[in-house]
């Protein structure tokens, strides 16, 4: 193995792979040439870095982190590239996948250990496993698979039907992420669909009742957003730390509660007016409230993608920074691996319990912001439901982790869309939810398989290294 600097070698690495795929792409159609030449660049990351000691020394580690960084760097580098070719020629937009295919590839092979390996190989077996079941499904109902996923594939992939999924994939994200502040401390947050519409329906309220000067306005309606979406869900908080009510029942009531709320108020009597045919919602907020969307025509698409994913992406980096960076994130993290044990060491668990619910709640209270304020500007009957519980099955796919979740909601949101197209083949589109269903179930269940496995890897190291030191000490 040889040595260089980090520089040096990131450098390095991204020649190479850059090189590869512009000789290979003569010959080979741009994909393949992409494919092989951040695989060549992987390798040479491989032999520029250093073997370290300790996990990175131990074979499991060396054989196991290339081929996870590798078809990352590839995944990831034909990403870039297919996006990029929406707007520069393919001659450039390959080689530029490849170049960050080749640089995140180095990034990832010296920064992935053996344990985030193993679970990102679980969710690649779940995710095989479960195409392989809808595939048989497609198979015993007489339905070519390869041609359905061809299909899905083709429409989901059209500049127009990215930006959907997009815009959709950001509604998905906050729910998912309001799940995982409460997954976090072992709490399960079921009522996030009741709070998201309890607080889009008063914040819509509120923002067609006022008119404000821009910024000022947007920031009223979210804050009351916030602010409704937190106090419902500290209603079940503080059920929990007072009367010891399990979450999961007080968060279903609080759900049913707030449908029946929202059915009350959602009336000509009170806060609606006639919308169209058949349908009423809260005034249309003035476009002093709007938040205008962001333009994608660089990638030949007519829609705009949601302002408010700048918010998602906000959200994302602060629930990072809160589990990672501050007490608080630890003594949430600590009180949700063992309540008894943080108590022990001076935690207030019940603050905690309460706190992090309203937290959650908060989060939940965004989710309908984007469609609201980039789209439909008011509330009514037909705006979106379910989101909180496609929110549950996210978190669990993403693993509670910031960008997992994020891959999972852009996931989840290529199915839904790209299965709309089915229809017109007379291929049933629920096939989708079957492909969702069975990623979710499998990922579950092989990742706790490959969890289980881990640990007891993790004991063995421990096992030969105080086997090592005893030796060298006796």
């Amino acid at each position: 193995m040889i040595t260089s600097t980090p520089a040096v070698a990131a450098a390095v690495t991204g020649v190479v792979g850059v090189a590869v795929t512009a000789l290979l792409d003569l010959g080979l159609i741009a994909p393949v040439a992409l494919a092989i030449g951040v695989a060549v660049a992987a390798a040479c990351a491989a032999l520029l870095g250093p073997r370290g000691s300790g996990e990175a020394a131990s074979p499991l580690h060396r054989r196991l982190v290339p081929l996870v960084a590798g078809a990352l760097a590839i995944l990831l580098g034909l990403l870039t590239a297919v996006i990029a070719d929406l707007w520069l020629i393919e001659p450039v937009a390959y080689p530029l996948g490849a170049l960050v295919g080749s640089l995140l590839g180095f990034w990832l092979h010296r920064r992935l250990g053996t344990l985030l390996s193993l679970a990102i190989s679980a969710v690649a077996i779940a995710g095989v496993l479960a195409f392989a079941l809808t595939a048989l499904v497609l198979l015993v109902t007489g339905v070519d698979p390869v041609y359905t996923f061809g299909r899905m594939l083709s429409y989901g992939s059209q500049p127009d039907s990215i930006v959907t999924i997009i815009n959709t994939a950001t509604t998905y994200y906050l729910s998912a992420v309001a799940v995982a502040i409460g997954f976090k401390m072992k709490l399960f947050n079921i009522g996030v669909d009741g709070q998201y519409r309890l607080a889009a329906l008063l914040a819509a309220a509120v923002g067609g009742a006022w008119v404000l000067p821009p910024g000022l306005h947007q920031f009223v309606i979210i804050l009351v957003a916030v602010a409704v979406g937190g106090f419902w869900a500290g209603i079940a908080g503080y059920l929990k730390v007072t009367r010891g009510v399990s979450e999961v029942i007080s968060t279903i009531m609080l759900n049913s509660i707030a449908t029946g709320i929202t059915a009350y108020l959602l009336s000509t009597d009170r806060l609606a007016i006639e919308i169209g045919t058949n349908n009423v919602g809260t005034p249309p907020i003035p476009e002093s409230g709007w938040i205008p969307g962001i333009p994608a025509g660089f990638m030949g698409a007519d829609r705009e993608i949601f302002g408010l994913s700048l918010l998602a992406v906000a959200v994302g980096v602060g629930y990072w920074l809160l589990l990672n960076r501050t007490r608080f994130g630890f003594d949430l993290r600590a009180t949700g691996q063992s309540a008894t044990a943080a108590q022990a060491s001076g935690v207030d668990v019940k603050k905690m319990v309460l706190i992090s619910m309203v937290i959650s709640g908060m989060v939940a209270g965004l989710v309908g912001m984007p469609q609201l304020l980039g789209d439909s500007h008011y509330y009514a009957l037909d705006f979106p439901t379910g989101l909180g519980f496609t929110g549950i099955a996210i978190a669990l796919l993403g693993r509670n982790h910031p960008v997992g979740i994020a891959l999972a909601a852009l996931f989840w949101g290529f199915l839904n869309h790209s299965a709309q197209i089915l229809d017109i083949d007379g291929i049933p589109k629920e096939i989708a939810v079957v492909t969702q269903a069975t990623i979710v179930l499998t990922v579950v269940v092989v990742y706790e398989i490959v969890h289980r496995w881990g640990r007891r890897y993790e004991q063995q190291q421990v096992g030969k290294e105080l086997g090592r030191v005893k030796v060298a000490t006796s």
